[in-house]
């Protein structure tokens, strides 16, 4: 049985801080030694203010490196380098380099960080915030950012179209990396159209820690209330034989029934003949407000399936070509793209799903 520690908590440095000391103390349970090399892997994907909700909370990761400190610890923080400032003994690196490791059928050996394998410690912080394709954003899908660069849009194109496939891919990712600690920052969560800014900030005070991650996922199913099955990343580890749901709770589990969560309509349907044309006029997809777009080349750039087209007033979507994956959503720096489902899609999901 796995434990997860809840702790209800706010950014207010002078009590997160004994917060995450207490919650780190638990978790790490002497097996850290001074001198270890530990990475820090948060939700750094893309530049936004904390009030965003959309990544990990620069005080989160402030905290969590000053416990590793006091215990003399060597620290390095990667995944992307927008984050706030503040002066500690620690080394921010982005990923770069990678190694092939193998991961398991059906996807063999994939590249990944080099820093992700190479460490002997990596505490994974997530942020708490939904996702169109996914679900949700918690501490399994945090560890495909340890897929470096233009890799993850190509294993998006890869495995995206299935969303099952995509999830278990998710899994088997992060059993790889195994991080050691995860805690999710729940604290100013997002909720409604996320991961990005489409999404809306919504005021939790949670914080969820494991050494499991899985288990620290199951949590925050619990407290939405909603089955662990629901989110494709758990029924894909229930695919695989591999689910316990059996977790012990450490605190106060709030139940949130009311947490706005994305439609995961389907991600392609009928025979393969009419796929094109059932993901161009049928399916949920990306769409842009043209008030806010800015032209400024971050979502066709990114685009894993080259669906995305500038004429030099606004942006056309090829929706027969969409993977429905939603980079575009989660990267876009002007809040302009947001997934809507068409009336006559709408209709059929209801019928046949």
């Amino acid at each position: 049985m796995s434990r997860v520690i809840v702790r209800h908590a706010c950014y207010d440095y002078q009590s997160l801080r004994p917060v995450l000391f207490e919650m780190m103390e638990a978790l790490v349970d002497g097996e850290i030694h001074r001198n270890a090399r530990v990475l820090l892997k948060p939700n750094f994907l893309c530049p936004a203010k904390p009030e965003r909700a959309v990544l990990t909370h620069p005080l989160v990761v402030r905290a969590v490196s000053e416990y590793l400190l006091s215990k003399g610890c060597k620290i390095q923080i990667s995944d992307s380098p927008a984050m706030g400032s503040f002066q500690m003994d620690v080394n921010f690196v982005p990923f770069t380099g990678s190694v092939k490791k193998d991961i398991g059928p059906p996807f063999g050996e994939i590249e990944m960080a080099t820093d992700a394998i190479a460490f002997d410690t990596i505490i994974n912080l997530a942020k708490l915030k939904t996702h169109s394709q996914m679900l949700l954003t918690l501490g399994v899908k945090n560890m495909f950012g340890c897929i470096v660069g233009m890799r993850k849009p190509e294993w998006h194109l890869k495995a995206g179209v299935d969303r099952n496939m995509f999830a278990k891919l998710l899994v088997q990712i992060c059993q790889s990396i195994r991080p050691s600690i995860t805690i999710i920052d729940g604290i100013l969560a997002l909720e409604g159209q996320g991961p990005g800014r489409s999404g809306t900030p919504r005021q939790l005070n949670v914080l969820v820690g494991s050494r499991n991650p899985f288990a620290a996922d199951m949590a925050v199913c619990r407290m939405l209330c909603l089955e662990p099955g629901q989110l494709p990343t758990h029924a894909a580890l229930g695919s695989m034989g591999l689910s316990d749901d059996s977790i012990s709770i450490d605190g106060d589990l709030p139940q949130i029934s009311n947490f706005k969560l994305p439609v995961l309509a389907p991600l392609s349907f009928g025979p393969k003949r009419i796929q094109g044309f059932m993901r161009k006029h049928l399916l949920q997809r990306p769409v842009v407000d043209q008030k806010r777009c800015k032209l400024c080349g971050e979502c066709w750039n990114y685009c894993p399936s080259e669906a995305i087209f500038n004429d030099t007033e606004h942006i056309i979507f090829d929706y027969a070509a969409c993977i429905r994956c939603y980079c575009c959503i989660e990267l876009c720096p002007h809040g302009a793209l947001k997934a809507k489902e068409t009336s006559a899609g709408r209709v059929i999901r209801r019928l046949l799903f």
